[in-house]
This record gives structure tokens, sequence and C-alpha cells, in this order.
């Protein structure tokens, strides 16, 4: 969403991309010729630990060389190239102040090419060149339910979407993120066919009773549920009726982690994701992963360990790849997926951020996000947040549970209402319901359907929003409806029943390109003034993800963060009117302890200058200014 021309911008993708074409491509066939991968003894001996604390120890004796195996047969299909880069990686610059994420599905545009997949990926070419440089791009597999998320078939991309042919294309231009929906699978996928079928091998692959009344009221009451469904759904097996344990819904049979042969395949099957090109592995809903009867079921600490054990996988077989945790849950226990800051996730949502953003928005005053931006501080250089705002599915509300009274939880609920938002519930330990999520898009979140605003104003709004995404610390992403600014899809609603489906429009890729030929409409606006800050922020260092960030309280009306590059030789005093006002600002450069008496608004291109130690700034409703001293301008 630049300015330059598209023409120009799909060259530079391309010579990107054929600069590291070399290393991103594994063989297709694993070559036995070379000699066999040799799993560093540290590594074994941590790797056998978690296998020990899942299994026990004679079991982690029996399927540590199936584990080392599965390693060695991926390890078989790397390049000698990809070898040689990989050893000059360094885990601190994973990430940097050029990643953007663009979420999407496989098919959320519709256009003339051969398949969904193909007009992704000519309108990222066209638009997009110089702003995102990852995709994410949801469950691209056969799937029965849940917009992809109940996968039939883990190994196939869907023919509806296109072929993994597709995927490498995309994979020649953009980092990739891909969806490990490994919690559970369709009750129409093979292995559970095979488990009422009464398949020896798949009989433990799902937690299944012959009587509802095993897990007793007291185990139901307890368990964290992000549903009102029964935990338990009948099946007819041939063996009779058999209860099976269902977290999200009766068509998502979930995986029992108990049995070492589910942990094995799933490991093979994020290793094939790695080889068809992910650099990011997305493990959705990972915090039920483990299932124990009596507990809540979830956080639990084998849970943590295998999240470990992928991530000790990974280190040693392909240490580019990344894993992000997807778990809306109150802050503190989102963050625990940190681990140590060095043996666990490197990347987990940020959950507490779009809530949070969106009652900032509403009350127009930043004191509840400054003082938790504050605080914000991911455990290690190694790891950072998530900055998403939207997303597929809504936005959760647990994340905010300890850091807002329950009042104002609720103050962020009915403002929603007003704007056309809908509210999913879950189950309580007291048998109650409570919002989980409102599912809305972020566009008519913040601007309502009759407000009579003039739509640049309400563009304005919505890009002051993101803008806070961009420069708190850490990984941005933006989800393309909000990207275009869709508003909330009822029809879609009532045709399926299913809240989530407000923000999943499909949409006409000649109707986009049209509005954007239009300066005047909506999405051309917000092309022009996101797309020109995206791909300013991407060539700043003080926004790489280890850059330090100080937040600071100068008016409620302003969210105000300065960010410093890694190296601190670059400066940049983020200023966001969140307010309809004209906002004037006095700033201590004492308090900034940069005393640099003429600073330089890389937004407006104006400068600024201070008198007395105090710089004096004027923001318009909805502004945005970045300002850097003017020595440091480059």
């Amino acid at each position: 969403m630049g300015q330059s021309n598209p023409a120009h911008q799909l060259i530079a993708q391309k010579t990107r991309a054929s600069e590291s074409h070399r290393i991103r491509f594994h063989n297709n066939e694993p070559d036995y010729s070379r000699p066999l991968l040799q799993i560093p003894e540290k590594a074994k001996q941590r790797m056998f630990k978690r296998l020990q604390f899942l299994y026990g120890e004679q079991t982690a004796m029996e399927y540590m060389p199936e584990l080392e195996r599965i390693m060695q047969v991926y390890y078989a299909h790397k390049t000698p190239e990809m070898i040689a880069e990989e050893a000059r990686f360094d885990p601190k610059e994973r990430f940097s102040e050029k990643d953007i994420i663009l979420i999407t599905y496989g098919d959320l545009l519709r256009g003339k090419e051969r398949s969904p997949l193909a007009t992704l990926a000519r309108f990222c070419d066209t638009y997009l060149g110089g702003t995102i440089n990852t995709l994410h791009l949801l469950p691209f597999f056969p799937y029965s339910s849940d917009r992809g998320f109940a996968i039939i078939d883990f190994e196939t991309v869907d023919p509806h979407l296109g072929t993994w042919d597709d995927i490498d294309k995309l994979k020649a231009r953009y980092r990739l993120m891909f969806d490990g929906v490994i919690n559970h699978v369709s009750s129409k996928s093979r292995w559970f066919q095979e488990f009422l079928n009464g398949n020896p091998y798949y009989r433990d692959f799902f937690i299944s009773y012959t009587s509802p009344d095993v897990l007793t009221p007291q185990q139901r009451q307890i368990i964290f549920r992000p549903r009102t469904s029964d935990i338990l759904t009948p099946f007819q097996t041939i063996f009779g009726t058999r209860y099976v344990w269902t977290t999200f819904s009766q068509d998502q049979i979930d995986l029992n982690y108990k049995n070492p042969n589910v942990l094995m395949r799933v490991i093979e099957i994020l290793l094939m994701y790695v080889r068809h090109g992910a650099d990011i592995i997305r493990l959705d809903a990972v915090t039920y992963l483990w299932a124990e009867p009596g507990t809540r079921c979830i956080h639990l600490e084998q849970t943590h360990q295998i999240v470990k054990l992928f991530r000790d996988v990974l280190d040693v077989v392909a240490p580019h790849v990344a894993l992000i945790t997807e778990t809306n849950v109150p802050h503190e226990e989102n963050i625990s997926y940190f681990g140590n800051g060095h043996d666990e996730a490197q990347m987990v949502y940020n959950f507490a951020l779009p809530p949070l953003l969106l009652y900032t928005m509403y009350r127009q005053d930043t004191t509840a996000l400054s003082d938790w931006a504050a605080k914000l501080e991911p455990p290690s250089d190694e790891t950072c947040f998530f900055n998403f705002l939207d997303s597929h599915d809504g936005i959760g509300l647990m994340g905010v549970k300890a850091i807002l009274p329950k009042g104002e939880i609720d103050f962020i609920i009915e403002k929603a209402k007003e704007h056309g938002g809908l509210i999913s519930y879950k189950s309580t330990e007291d048998g109650k319901e409570e919002p989980y999520e409102i599912n809305i898009t972020w566009f008519s979140a913040l601007n309502k359907e009759d407000s009579g605003e003039d739509i640049a104003f309400q563009v304005h709004r919505l890009v002051a929003s993101r803008i806070i995404g961009l420069v708190l610390r850490g990984v941005p992403g933006i989800y393309l409806h909000s990207l275009i600014g869709t508003k909330n899809d009822i029809d879609s609603v009532l045709a399926t029943h299913s809240n989530r489906e407000i923000n999943r429009t499909v949409i006409d890729d000649k109707l986009i390109t049209e509005a954007l030929q239009d300066p005047l409409s909506k999405i051309s606006r917000i092309n022009r003034e996101l797309g020109r800050l995206i791909t300013l922020r991407t060539k700043l260092r003080a926004f790489h993800p280890r850059g330090p960030q100080k937040v600071f309280k100068v008016d409620p009306s302003v969210f105000s963060l300065l960010r410093i590059s890694p190296e601190g030789d670059q400066h940049i005093l983020s200023l966001i009117n969140i307010s309809p006002n004209v906002v004037h600002l006095e700033i201590s450069l004492l308090s900034l302890e940069v005393l640099e008496s003429r600073w330089f608004d890389l937004v407006s291109e104006m400068e600024w200058w201070a008198e007395d130690g105090v710089l004096s700034v004027t923001l318009q409703p909805y502004d945005v200014a970045w300002l850097t001293p003017l020595s440091e301008k480059k």
C-alpha cells in the first residue's frame, strides 16, 4: 500500500526473491548420500528429559529414536546452502523493523486467476510491495467447519484454494506463517475415522469414554472452556457409543497427547510445514493441548513441555523458524509461553492490546494503555510480542481481565454493541456464561454506521489506532479486512449462524482495484495514509523489536512513546492523538533524555523547536507525529 508505482513495487519484490531463493526452498526428496543429522548431545538430553516428564523414562527411551529419525528425515531435505546460511543465523535478528505481517485467509479475495491463492499473490505483489513482507496464511487445508480450523487433512492444500505450487510462489516473495492447528482434528479426518473403525493404532489418538458420567460434575465445572457446548460428544464406533473430548465443537476432536504417537505425528507435520516454506508456525489454541480431568485443563506443565520440545527440535534442524503461541487468556498467563525467554515460543499474541486499545479509543483516554505499555517487556532479546488489533476470530476479552475492572470491560462490550458488534460467550466455573470475545470488524468498532461523520475523519481515526500497533515494541500484524476498512457483514452472520463470519467477508478483487483508483474512496484514503506510514516504519531502526521503548504521560488524549534503536543512535518520539480534538503538548527534554533543541517530524516533514528545554507540539484530531532529533535525521 505504498505510494510508488505498483510495477516498480513488483520488480523490487522479485529482486529480493532472487537473492534469497537459493536458501529458502528445500529439496523435494531427502538426500541420504550425505551424512545424517547428528543431534548435539546437550540438545538430545533436553529432548529426552521432556519426553521423560511427559511419559516416563521407559517410554522416553522407546520414542527418542523415533524423534531422532523424524528430525533426520527432515534434515535430509535441506540444501547445503540452507545449512550454511543457518550457521550464520543470529536469533536476535530473526525479526526487524522491516517485518509487517498480513493476516489473511487464502480465499478472502475473489479474482480471475486460476485459484484464490494466485489472486492473493497478485494482489500482494501489486499493492503491498514495500509494506508487507510476511503473510500469515490462515489454515489452507481441506476442512469441514470453523472456516479452516477443523482440518481433514494436514498435508494437502484445499483444492478450492490452490496447490502447494501456489504456496511455493508466495514463498518466493514473502516470509510465510502457517497455522499449526494441532489441538484437534476434524471429525471427518482419516485419523478420527480410523478411530471410529477400531484401528488399534488410532484407538488412543483421542480422549474417549464409554459413559459421559466418567467426568464428574465437579471435574466438568472447573474445565476452562472457550465455548458453552458440552465437553463430551457422543459418536458411534465399531465398539459402540464413545463420548469424545471436544473443547471447541462437535466437529473438532481433541488429540490425546498422552499417547506419544500423537506427539510424533504432530512433529512430523510441523516439520513438513517447514519444508513447504513456513518461517513462523502459529500454535493455534495451544493452551488446551494436554487435558487432565480434575484440573482447568489449560496451561498445564505438560503443555509447556510440548511447546518447549517443538522449540528444541526446531532449534536443531531449522533455527530460522519461529514459534508463536495463540492463547486468548489473561495477560500474565499468556506471556508464560515465552518460557524463560530462550526455551519456548519466540513470539506470543499480544491479546491484551486489542481490547485495551479499543477501550482507549472509546474513552479517548490513553491512561490505562500507557500504564500497561510501560510494563510491557519481553523476557529476552530473542522474543517479541505480536501486536495485532483484530483477527479472523474477533477481539478477545480475556487478555484484559486483570488489567481493566469488570465495569470497564462491560463498557467496551456495550459500546461495541452500539457499533453493530456481536458477543461470543464461554462457560464459567459456576455454570454461567461470560463474554469471551467481541465479533466486529476493526473499522466498524471505531466508526458507527449512522454517525454521519466524514469518511476522511473516520479513516484518520482508523489510522491513528493502527499506528499504536505499529510503534509498540514487537512485530505488527494487520488483518486484511482492517487494511481495506471492511464494515460488519451481518448478512454472512445470518446465513451461517456464526458470529465470527461478521469479519470474514470474501471480497471481489475488482471492486478493490476500482476503489483504489478513486482518490476519495475509503480504501484509497487508507492506502495513502496507512500505507505511507507502514513503508516509513520499515526504514526506521528505532522500531526494531529489540529497540527499547519508554512511555510518557504528556496528555490523556495522546499516546506518547519514545522508541530507540538497538544501537542507541536513533530516537523516535511517537505522538498519537486518539481524540477528535486539537491537542497542544509541552514535553520536557529532560524526561526524554535527549537534549536536542531541533526536532523533525518524519510524518509531516515539519521542524519543531524546543525552547528552555521544552518541546511544544500541536496535534490535530487523530494526528500522528514521529519526531526525531534533527541531528539524527538521515
